[in-house]
């Protein structure tokens, strides 16, 4: 039996259950509230903790129970299959693909772990899926949006009565692959195994506007369905050039009021958050003032989707995880993630894990969020 979702009135019914109980949510003058409080919080990236449902793991448990017993409050998580092959399951059955979906959420919702699911994270897949071209994000009326349409309504009308649900998110950093000079250098991975096409043109390239298009048919399509939770882009930081880029396909560094128009330009309503990035000292850290000062003027809370620091050795590593931290805190940044929890993916550089060598990063940001709670 494939999945259907709530009629209008049983969804209208849960999400007024569930907002009734406290949630996330921004006042008009843009401050993040929890449970009528403001509120601010550093949570992780479990960015593989569904997807390694697809190839039947299901140890994303132990993992809940680990990030709770350190109170870090929240997750992001891939929501959806990064390679076209990934979604084979949602085509076929879906009825099983909601079943491991569902022992995902009620995981996190056993541990009070809260969620931000991004929801098409690779930017190539879901035109790939439907045999499009990438730039088909850029049309309301193509195969790709009606896709789209249909998981989001899948899962929000699913899942936003769920308590774990801190809002939806729509993919990753699509925003730095827009209008780049060098596009042709930069098309999306060839893997014919994994479901791509077997070759690229000009067409799997994206512009601004193009993404722009699709993260508002993102938002409305959620916003049809959930008039509560919070709203993710999933962008990095603009690149420095991005204004330039859009207009003239050039490297030349964008002024102080361009990099202010693109950013929220990036994140347009009815998106209620801003999303950005910070990993890089001299790129990321040093701008975030300054969107800092596009957060308060569009009142949109800030959301540091990603940040952390690679490497095995704490010595080096430990300095510039405290600057970052530190410019989280000096910057009142809303939210944050780290890069990431529990990804054997990337256990080499990346991976923080209770165990291994960087585990303190996790000791760290327990941290923050003890000074976080006591001051708001």
């Amino acid at each position: 039996m494939l999945y259907s979702p709530p009629n209008v009135a049983t969804l209208l019914l849960l999400s007024t259950a569930f907002w009734s109980a406290g949630a996330l949510r921004v006042t008009p003058e843009g401050t993040l509230l929890r449970d009528g409080i403001a509120y601010r919080a550093v949570g992780v990236n479990y960015f593989d903790g569904f997807t390694r449902t697809l190839r039947d793991a299901t140890n994303y448990d132990a993992g809940f129970e680990e990030l709770a017993r350190r109170k870090i409050p929240f997750a992001r998580f891939c929501a959806g299959g990064f390679w076209p092959s990934d979604w084979n399951l949602y085509q076929t059955n879906r009825e099983e693909y909601f079943r491991r979906f569902d022992g995902f959420v009620k995981s996190a919702e056993s541990h009070g772990i809260g969620l931000i699911p991004s929801l098409f994270w690779q930017y190539s897949t879901v035109p790939d899926s439907v045999s499009e071209p990438v730039n088909r994000w850029g049309d309301p009326k193509s195969r790709t949006h009606a896709f789209m349409r249909e998981y989001t309504t899948a899962l929000v009308t699913r899942y936003a009565s769920s308590p774990s649900i801190w809002g939806w998110e729509f993919g990753n950093e699509y925003s730095l692959e827009a209008d780049l000079p060098n596009a042709t250098e930069h098309r999306p991975p060839v893997v014919p195994g994994l479901g791509t096409p077997s070759k690229r043109s000009g067409e799997d390239e994206l512009t601004h506007q193009q993404v722009r298009v699709a993260l508002k048919a993102f938002a409305e399509e959620v916003r049809r369905h959930d008039t509560n939770h919070l709203i993710f882009t999933g962008n990095a930081l603009p690149r420095v050039s991005a204004w330039h880029q859009a207009r003239e396909r050039s490297w030349r560094r964008d002024s102080p009021a361009q990099f202010a128009e693109v950013l929220g330009a990036d994140n347009p309503s009815p998106i209620n958050t801003l999303t950005i990035r910070a990993y890089d000292l001299t790129n990321d850290l040093s701008r975030l003032p300054a969107a800092m000062t596009v957060s308060r003027g569009l009142k949109k809370p800030m959301f540091i989707g990603e940040f952390g620091v690679p490497g095995l050795d704490r010595a080096l590593a430990q300095p510039q995880f405290d600057s970052i931290l530190a410019a989280l805190e000096a910057n009142r940044i809303d939210l944050a993630a780290l890069w990431v929890f529990e990804f054997n993916g990337q256990s080499r550089n990346w991976s923080v894990t209770a165990t291994n060598s960087r585990s303190w990063q996790l000791d760290k940001i327990q941290e923050v969020n003890a000074r976080w709670s006591k001051r708001e």
